[in-house]
Parts: structure tokens; sequence; C-alpha cells
């Protein structure tokens, strides 16, 4: 779901802790070396999400969260906050070219680019994660 964020809405910010949970705890985020990323260059986008990117002439950068149960990535246009908010189990996370990461959910995608090798390690932490505490369907039968 992509949401604008901007203003303390408590109704969103309730949608998106159902969504992907409360934000870790601080004791949590020390023992996962932390849990954003860096600025993060925008590559390409989807339609909606190009449709805001194109109303400024601002770089476009954005930013990832991992939460309990999900990720949020966050970007600014015309003054604006918007949260592109994906559960783990809608999650699809691609390395295509070296430095180039595709982040899909449903109808969404977010192609970034990592220029720093400490994106390229927080990216590998959100798989890892995500494997580590998410088991596929086809492990229950």
């Amino acid at each position: 779901m992509l949401l604008n964020v901007s203003y303390n809405r408590p109704k969103i910010k309730q949608q998106i802790d159902t969504e992907v949970g409360q934000p870790f705890t601080l004791l949590d985020r020390l023992k996962m070396n932390g849990i954003g990323s860096g600025k993060l260059h925008i590559h390409s986008t989807s339609i909606q999400i190009h449709n805001l990117l194109v109303l400024d002439n601002n770089m476009n950068i954005c930013g990832v969260e991992m939460r309990p149960k999900g990720i949020i990535v966050t970007f600014r246009s015309l003054l604006e906050t918007y949260a592109l908010v994906i559960p783990y189990y809608k999650l699809k996370l691609y390395k295509g070219q070296s430095k180039v990461y595709s982040i899909y959910k449903d109808n969404y995608f977010v192609k970034v680019e990592a220029k720093e090798k400490r994106n390229h390690e927080f990216l590998k932490k959100i798989l890892k994660y995500k494997a580590d505490n998410f088991s596929s369907d086809f492990e229950n039968y």
C-alpha cells in the first residue's frame, strides 16, 4: 500500500503497524546493528510511484526501514513523504545488475542503486531476516 505519511495521522500509523508490525525496540535495533538503510538512489519505479517523483526536480532517493513483519520504503516528492508498505509475504527482492536491487510488491516496484557496501549488506540483511523468520508455504506440507 502506498501512503502519504507527511502528517501525524493515527489512522495511517495504525494501518502501517497492522501491516508490518510495531517498530523494533531499541535493544533489538542494537542487536541487529541497525534497521534502516542509508540513502538509496532510485533507478526506476512503477508508474504510480513515477508519477509522484516527476512532480519535482529533486534527486530521487529513498530509504528502507525494517519492521518485524515487513519493510517500509520511504521517499519524498513536493515536500510530502510517501511510504510503500510491504509485508514480508508480499516482498520480492532481487539483485539485477551489479549495484541495482529491485523491490517488488504486487503491482509496485522500486529499483534502487546501492553504491555503498553498507547498503548492499543491509539489503542482504533483509533477505536473511525474511528467510530466518518466515517459512515458505511448501515447508508446511
